[in-house]
């Protein structure tokens, strides 16, 4: 899991790292709370029944040992279940991180996909527009040329007329 937040662009990178580091110290401060209630319920074990030993009857003693042995289990039992509880609640975070990861990545193959596809249609429209501008300019060198030979005839038209009429 810390290979695959190393590998992943630095804005997500920082995030996943964060809560990964997190998680891991919530992990460590389990194991030695589970540490620490072990062996503090053995230390205190073995230390009443140093002292005990000598001043009740077996008994009272064995009994009493037994309270103690059943209460330690009960907290060993406790804790155990807490690890297994915060193991499975990691595990669902980890799960949700991944399936996370894999929606961003096919969100950015769109993204990819769709900036690519606007760039061809913005050098389309480029072309598109360079040969509207050649059509315009041509449309308007005809018009220029064809009102200078609608002159032209016009004027000739005139010159023939007048030189016809005045002979």
């Amino acid at each position: 899991m810390d290979l695959e937040a190393r590998s992943l662009q630095p804005n997500v990178k920082a995030v996943l790292l964060a809560k990964l580091r997190e998680y891991k110290s919530d992990l460590n401060n389990l194991k030695s709370e589970h540490k620490r209630l072990a062996s503090a319920n053995s230390n205190q074990a073995a230390r009443d029944d140093l002292l005990e030993s000598g001043m009740a009857d077996v008994m009272s003693v064995s009994a009493n040992q037994r309270g103690r042995l059943m209460m330690s289990t009960e907290r060993l039992n406790e804790s155990s279940d807490r690890i297994k509880e915060s193991r499975r609640t990691m595990l669902e975070t980890e799960e949700l991180g991944v399936s996370i990861l894999q929606d961003l990545h096919q969100q950015r193959q769109s993204l990819l996909h769709a900036n690519d596809t606007l760039h061809g249609v913005d050098d389309n429209i480029s072309k598109s527009k360079k040969i509207l501008t050649n059509m315009s300019r041509r449309m308007s060198r005809n018009k220029w040329i064809i009102s200078s030979i609608i002159v032209v005839l016009v004027v000739a038209i005139a010159l023939i007329l007048y030189f016809k009429l005045s002979k």
